[in-house]
Parts: C-alpha cells; structure tokens; sequence
C-alpha cells in the first residue's frame, strides 16, 4: 500500500497533522500502536496556550470545539507547605490565556474530526528503511509495510522514525514521577479535595514535592516527584502496589495527611513515570522525504509546553506541506527552518521552568515564577 503522507503515532501532534492536511484536502493516513482509541487513558489535564496550541486548533479549525471542552475554574492554582500552611493561592478569575481541558477529551475531538478510516489502529512500527528518492517503507509488526513519499514522526519519546535523521537517544533527566489517582475526591476524599483547591496543588521541597490537579468529576490526578536515580526506583516493585505506595509515602514522612493522602488513598496502582530528556537544540540535517514533530523531535523536560508544542508543530507542518504543493522538500525545508529554533527555545526555558519549580530553591522560587517576580536568566 501506498500513501501520499504517512504519520506514525496519534497523539496530539500527529492528529493536528492529518486534520490540518484534511482542511487543506490533502489525504493523510495516520498509524498507531495502540489497538483503539480508548486502549489507555490519555494523561490528565493541559493548559493550552494562547501563543502556539491555541493557535494549531485555530489552524485546525476546532476552535469552538475547544472551547466547548474548557473546564471552567481549572486555572486555579496554589502552593503549599509540606505542613499543608498556604503559602500562595490565586483563584481563576476569568481573565487567564491557558484555559485547561483534559487531554483525552482534546485527543477525542481531533479524531472525531478526522474522515473515517485516517488512523489505523493497531499499527505497531517495527522498522524503516529509506527507498531513495525520498521515498521510505515503514513495515509492521504484524507484518504489513507502506510506502510513502512523505513521512513524518510523531511517535514521541521513544520514536521509531527519528533513527532515519539523528542518533540523539533520549536521556535520564534526574527526576521521576509517581502517578496516581483518586476519583471523586470531593465525596470520597473530602479533605484531600479541599486542599488541593479548583485547579492545580503544588507542595514541592528541594527533591521531591506532590502535584495535583482537579480534572472532571471531582477526580484528583497526582504526580509524585522524587529526585532519584533510576536504580533506587527499579529497587521499588510496582508490581506489589501496596509496598510501591509504601515506599514511596516514606518520602514524605512528616507531611499532613491530606497531602499524603494523594499518595496513600489512591484509587489506581502508581505507576512510574521516569523524565527523559533530548539534547537541548536537537536538531538534523535535511534527509528527503522524513521529518519529526512534538517529542519524537524535541522530547523536553515537562513545563507545560509539551502538548501546545506537538499540536504546533503538527499544524505548521500541514500548512507548510498546503503552501508547497508537489513539492516534499521545500515544504520540509520551511518547516525545520522555523521548527530549530521555535524547539531549542521551548527546551531551554522548559529547563530553567523546570529547576525553579523543582531545585534547590523551591519552593520561593516557584512563587516567584507564579507571581512574576522570579529572577531573569
């Protein structure tokens, strides 16, 4: 089988990819390992951002889609001692640019816009090859292949097309994340739920610190951060879901229990989610017919940037390829051209975002960052 332009992966990036190509009419097929579209949940809430992800749904054409999926009061946000003492609370008065909705609600509409049949569910990449002439095959676990003239990673992290531009790996960023969840929090975890607020909790210290927030229904998502190395959580069996919560709730012995309650009462296994970083300014030489977007090209530290970035680059990438018809190379060319440096950009303020919230001086800091007064670079 042959397809115009190939998309591998059908995360955010991709999805804006094809759905931007469809309202240029340009036909896209989309390939993704997962077997459904609800073969896992789909993360938790994203702050979409007025100077980039906003501006790819505008492109997309879903703008009031969108707005319909906004959670009202999500951008609420508080900081508070391990004691539980409130050292800063800003409520959500309406006036903010990053309206928060939650990303697999977001994922959802993006399908639902797409023509049936773009995305091939259970599509696992298991290798590709360059054809010359621009052209690649990119062959399945299941054994099938397709030939384009036009393919584009957006596979993430872990990308199977990125080998075809660079030999960059992702690297251990220092820092790993616990995941958990209680649902219902303001029934069933009432103490919990009032702490954390309408929007976003953060109850950092130098190495570690708890980050929630309040999705649909009341359900409290958190991510637990230590400052381990990967050996002292491969120590840790996440396959025994009480000893994981025990071992990790250790690490915060002496903090309130409406805190650590985010950890202990969890409704779901923790389940570890390690940060892993590309170099800072990744970036390749020209290679005829292939590029890469969203973390398959510039996999960063998290600042909130992560997604708004991915649906950027998916919507850039289809307008360039719209301005350049029957011509792969130039549309590739324009798109990196401006892709370099908007990416290199994003991972170094992702990087200095990311040692206020979480290093030696958190958390005075991150309430300078939250309310302007942190110091210049």
């Amino acid at each position: 089988m042959n397809t115009p332009v190939t998309i591998i992966g059908a995360g955010l990036g991709g999805l804006t990819l094809a759905r931007v190509l469809h309202v240029h009419g340009i036909p896209a097929t989309v390939y993704e390992a997962e077997p459904s579209p609800t073969a896992r949940t789909q993360g938790g809430m994203l702050d979409i951002h007025d100077h980039n992800g906003q501006l790819a749904i505008e492109a997309a054409g879903l703008t009031d889609e969108f707005r319909g999926l906004v959670l009202a009061g999500r951008e609420a946000s508080r900081i508070l001692a391990p004691d539980g003492t409130v050292l800063l609370d800003q409520p959500d008065d309406g006036t903010g640019v990053r309206p928060e909705v939650q990303r697999g609600e977001l994922r959802r509409m993006l399908l639902d816009a797409l023509p049936a049949g773009t995305v091939r569910w259970g599509h696992k990449v298991s290798g590709v090859r360059a054809l010359g002439d621009g052209r690649h095959e990119v062959t399945f676990a299941d054994g099938g292949s397709v030939v384009t003239s036009l393919l584009a990673g957006a596979d993430g992290a872990w990308s199977r097309v990125r080998p075809l531009l660079s030999d960059a790996v992702p690297a251990y960023a220092g820092v790993s994340f616990v995941e958990t969840y209680l649902f219902d929090g303001d029934t069933r975890h009432p103490a919990t739920a009032k702490t954390v607020g309408g929007g976003a909790l953060y109850a950092i210290v130098p190495g570690k610190g708890l980050l929630a927030h309040r999705e649909s229904g009341g359900n409290l998502h958190t991510y637990v951060v230590l400052s381990q190395p990967q050996d002292w959580f491969a120590a840790i069996d996440f396959t025994d879901p009480a000893a994981a919560t025990a071992r990790i709730t250790r690490e915060f012995d002496g903090w309130a229990p409406e805190l650590t309650a985010l950890i202990t009462d969890g409704d779901t296994a923790p389940v570890l989610r390690p940060l892993n970083t590309l170099p800072v300014g990744h970036r390749w030489d020209r290679v005829p017919g292939v590029t890469l977007l969203g973390d398959a090209a510039h996999l960063s530290v998290p600042n909130g940037e992560g997604a708004n970035l991915a649906m950027y680059d998916g919507a850039e990438l289809g307008r360039a390829i719209a301005a350049h018809p029957g011509d792969v190379e130039a549309a590739l060319t324009e798109y990196e051209r401006d892709l370099f440096p908007r990416s290199t950009e994003a991972a170094t303020e992702a990087v200095r975002d990311f040692e206020v919230c979480f290093g030696a001086d958190t958390p005075d800091s991150l309430i300078g960052l939250f309310t302007g007064q942190a110091p210049t670079p």
